[in-house]
């Protein structure tokens, strides 16, 4: 850690080291690997667009897995979108761009094949962002835990309204990393 990370953190130091340690150990690579099997669900190549990509997960990964689809990395807040700037330079990253905006501005400007998200929202909510960022038989792959069949279930009128085709719930990753993803793969009307 530099002289003046230490200085700005004093007592708090070598906590801050090992929590860095903790967040780049299993832990991290566990939400690495989780990210890597979504790409078996992606049609490739073709475009995708990670709805609030936060940190780059899945979309970074995608973007390393995928080379010949194009990655978009969505993300409003400024902090998160800057970090995500600096990932895809240092990863060399052609294939994958940020762009700093919420999925409302977006939707009608923005048209992708695949539209990926984890952690973003409630499916019904997540669902209505998602849409509108989609070409006609798109796909939306949101990772969800152990409740994604009990959302699919609470949004079902949602999804609906909606015009989402086709709902799936399904598992990424089985028999390579443990636990295996949930993933709610949402077909749009064509």
């Amino acid at each position: 850690m530099p002289a003046a990370a230490r200085e700005m953190l004093g007592h708090a130091a070598p906590g801050m080291e090992l929590y860095a340690r903790l967040l780049a150990g299993p832990g991290g690579e566990r939400h690495l690997l989780n990210s890597a099997v979504i790409a078996e669900l992606v049609p490739g190549p073709c475009s995708v667009l990670d709805l609030g990509s936060g940190a780059g997960l899945p979309g970074i990964v995608l973007a390393l897995l995928l080379p010949d689809s194009e990655v978009i990395l969505l993300e409003p807040a400024l902090r998160r979108a800057t970090f995500l700037e600096e990932c895809v330079a240092e990863l060399t990253l052609g294939n994958a761009r940020v762009v700093r905006a919420r999925a409302e501005q977006m939707a009608g400007t923005l048209a992708v094949d695949v539209v990926t998200a984890r952690a973003v929202a409630p499916l019904d909510r997540l669902a209505s962002l998602a849409l509108g960022l989609l070409k006609p038989g798109g796909i939306v792959l949101a990772v969800k835990g152990a409740r994604a069949a009990a959302e699919v279930r609470d949004a079902e009128r949602a999804l609906s309204r909606l015009g989402v085709r086709d709902v799936e719930v399904l598992t990424a990753g089985s028999g390579k990393v443990d636990p295996a993803a949930t993933v709610v793969r949402l077909t749009a009307c064509q």
